[in-house]
């Protein structure tokens, strides 16, 4: 199971929300260039990079960031927030990411989501199924939509997608724990899916558990930098499973 740690970027800072209330917004570091070089230097390899600002303006804007990092680092990273044109993919790919993760575009506009499966290829596409209350919640979370996250999943697996970020969005920088129960009936209705588990991570005790479910990812965010996993943790599990 990879080990995927978040950077959230606010005017160009790294910060964390609660259930993604912008009110609630926390700045951790003014530099997030040195926090994901921490990451680097504890052996991990992977980083999930989220522009809130682009969640907002329903475009990409903090892509400078997500230069900075992918030129100064060899972090894999996963970028998501806001991207609803192929340009703003074309940015996000020309700036550095390796993947992107699309949202709100895989409900409101599927046509252009789909095209950019077959476009850049199923493996440098993330479907982002955040979810409240199981229903997929959009535009950086303000709004939630008619859709299950079960059968939405479902849906865009025939469609050809292989990766999905699912974020229970109630759980979200709430550091109580993941939504186990959800990603195992997920798993179970959608076997080859590679589900990467976000939202609630809160000790290094529930990562061997999501393993064990069959997670092919988890995204760690609060849970870091408020110290309950400390890199050491994740620099051993990641050496010894």
């Amino acid at each position: 199971m990879r080990i995927i740690p978040a950077i959230d970027i606010i005017e160009g800072k790294c910060v964390r929300l609660t259930k993604g209330d912008y009110d609630t917004k926390k700045i951790y570091n003014e530099n997030p260039l040195e926090v994901a070089k921490s990451f680097e230097d504890a052996g991990i390899e992977y980083l999930h990079v989220v522009d809130l600002d682009g969640a907002k303006a329903s475009h990409i804007v903090n892509y400078k960031v997500l230069e900075s990092i992918a030129i100064k680092t060899n972090l894999k990273i996963d970028f998501g927030g806001g991207l609803k044109s192929d340009e703003d993919l074309k940015i996000a790919f020309n700036s550095g990411a390796n993947q992107i993760t699309g949202g709100s575009i895989a409900v409101k506009n599927p046509d252009v989501f789909e095209n950019w499966i077959s476009k850049f290829g199923a493996e440098r596409i993330i479907l982002g199924a955040d979810c409240n209350n199981e229903k997929i919640a959009i535009s950086g979370w303000q709004e939630e939509s008619t859709l299950e996250v079960i059968p939405f999943i479902k849906d865009y697996q025939a469609k050809g997608i292989q990766y999905v970020i699912c974020t229970d969005i109630s759980k979200d920088g709430m550091l109580e724990g993941p939504s186990f129960e959800l990603y195992e009936r997920i798993l179970d209705e959608n076997q080859k899916i590679k589900l990467i588990a976000s939202g609630g991570i809160s000790k290094f005790e529930e990562l061997p558990q999501l393993k064990e479910m069959g997670c092919e990812g988890v995204i760690i965010g609060k849970a870091i930098y408020e110290n309950r996993i400390s890199l050491k943790e994740l620099e051993d599990f990641i050496v010894n499973g």
